[in-house]
């Protein structure tokens, strides 16, 4: 009896075992055919940078029709390949995750050359830092971004696309900064989340948490408008408080 319990349990481990792998096989063909059609590729390989497009410069990119773009890119969304954030009238593209992009390394590495790289044309001063509706944008904001996250002040939350909450350290660090965190998050508004920045195609902080490191910079003069543009020009004591506050280093 015993013999045959054991011959049964192995079996259902077995059918079990097998029932997984087949579902794998299935997910990872579904996927593997989805980058297989060469214009979805290109858009793939386009992505590998970092840097989110809309369908439109995907669609440029690609070689298609805007039309046959939006197909492509409703298809690698649906295998988890690429992911959509919202703003505005604008919906940019960016890879799923950080695992499909090495992923996606693998392959180029055993298929050929990476990428040309994105380069931005916008204007020197713009792209630097500049006002975003009431916060900041640029290479300076998106820095600042990514260092946040970096140091845990940040986090993503399930809200949402993009949404973020602040940790303790985070509401902490703000709030010696003279920013009231529950007013903020009273506020009938998003409390934080990624913007993507038209210049460096990178997400930088929007929102209310956003909108008030905006005033605190212009309030203790990190940061200074410009008269006729939305550049901001960052100062020498800007430069220094926010490597000290934040560790931001080479801006």
């Amino acid at each position: 009896m015993a013999c045959i319990v054991a011959i049964e349990q192995r079996t259902y481990f077995a059918y079990h075992q097998s029932m997984n792998v087949a579902s794998i096989d299935v997910s990872l063909s579904a996927m593997a055919a989805a980058i297989a059609e060469p214009a979805r590729t290109r858009m793939l390989c386009c992505l590998m940078d970092g840097h989110a497009r809309t369908a439109t410069e995907l669609a440029i990119v690609a070689g298609v029709s805007p039309s046959t773009a939006s197909v492509h890119l409703a298809r690698l969304k649906q295998q988890r390949l690429v992911k959509v954030l919202a703003q505005g009238k604008h919906r940019y593209y960016s890879l799923a995750s950080a695992s499909i992009a090495a992923a996606l390394e693998g392959l180029m590495a055993v298929a050929g050359p990476a990428p040309d790289r994105f380069v931005p044309n916008t204007p020197v001063r713009l792209r630097a830092a500049r006002t975003c509706y009431d916060h900041m944008a640029g290479a300076l904001a998106v820095s600042l971004h990514d260092r946040l996250l970096e140091l845990g002040w940040l986090s993503t939350t399930a809200a949402g696309e993009g949404a973020y909450d602040l940790g303790r350290a985070g509401e902490r660090a703000l709030a010696g900064l003279g920013i009231d965190i529950e007013a903020t998050r009273a506020l009938r508004r998003r409390f934080a989340c990624a913007c993507v920045d038209w210049s460096e195609r990178r997400p930088h902080l929007g929102g209310a948490v956003g909108a008030a490191l905006l005033q605190v910079a212009l309030r203790r003069k990190w940061v200074v408008k410009d008269l006729d543009s939305r550049a901001l020009s960052l100062t020498r004591g800007g430069r220094r408080e926010l490597q000290a506050r934040f560790g931001l280093e080479g801006i």
